[in-house]
């Protein structure tokens, strides 16, 4: 009995010591990260719907090809930091051992409708049907550009998974896989038929992405980091001449090339 008095003190003095020793203990901290880069975009085709109840329009440019338009291919130094396809990344990892986080990622991708493709035109123009194909060029007074920003913004949760430290410690190697979705906040620029829209900002629709990367870390604060990502993305109510509005959606798969610092 007397034994098993003992053994049971014991343990209740252990248990109790348990929560001090945790608390004592140090803690880690958060892990906030911040990166800048750019990036490089291919967009599957789209159908563009315009409605402008004022012209008597209800028409879709059916499944039209666009590109980006990187700037940074131009002479990264020679502009402002702004002016090519950015992006940036402002993160936290937990101080968990899941290795968790989250981010707000933002890319500022750049979609102009290819000039000198033939478009297939059906609907309403000018309270007329109609079903044929036009000269898309600017030359001919055509242009459609999301071209100060098809602008990407996602709320993200971020996976690490660390796979390699040298022996001085000096560098690491991390993968990351992140996922979310957010609005999107494109710049509407666009010349249709003859009438022209008032180019500005707006927030229309929304996207989901996935990204997977290959972060560097040197020195335990200087990062490199290179991503593959693949975005869906839903425009409405973009803003077109004599106040209608249009649609589209498509996919996005892109590089990204960032260089970050992490405390």
């Amino acid at each position: 009995m007397k034994r098993f008095i003992t053994t049971l003190v014991t343990l209740v003095f252990l248990i109790s010591m348990a929560p001090v020793q945790a608390q004592n203990a140090p803690k880690k901290k958060n892990q906030w990260y911040f990166s800048w880069g750019y990036n490089k975009e291919w967009y599957t085709r789209s159908t563009v719907r315009v409605k402008q109840d004022a012209l008597g329009n209800d028409y879709q440019m059916v499944k039209v090809r666009a590109k980006d338009n990187p700037g940074w291919n131009e002479g990264l130094f020679s502009k402002a930091l702004t002016i090519p396809q950015y992006n940036y990344r402002l993160g936290v990892f937990f101080n968990d051992k899941r290795d968790l986080g989250v981010e707000i990622n933002f890319d500022h991708t750049k979609y102009i409708i290819r000039d000198g493709q033939m478009v297939h035109v059906k609907g309403k123009l000018s309270g007329r049907n109609v079903d044929t194909t036009v000269n898309f060029s600017k030359s001919n007074g055509y242009y459609y550009y999301l071209n100060n920003g098809a602008n990407f913004l996602l709320f993200n949760i971020v996976k690490r998974w660390h796979f390699y430290d040298n022996k001085k410690q000096n560098i690491r190697m991390d993968f990351l896989g992140k996922a979310g979705i957010g609005p999107l906040v494109p710049h509407v620029e666009n010349r249709l038929f003859g009438v022209a829209n008032n180019p500005d900002f707006q927030l229309g629709g929304w996207n989901m992405g996935a990204e997977g990367a290959l972060r560097s870390t040197f020195f335990k604060h200087i990062y490199l980091e290179f991503a593959g990502k693949l975005d869906y993305a839903r425009y409405s109510h973009l803003h077109m001449a004599a106040g209608g509005s249009g649609r589209q959606a498509f996919g996005t798969a892109e590089f990204i090339l960032s260089l970050g610092i992490t405390m």
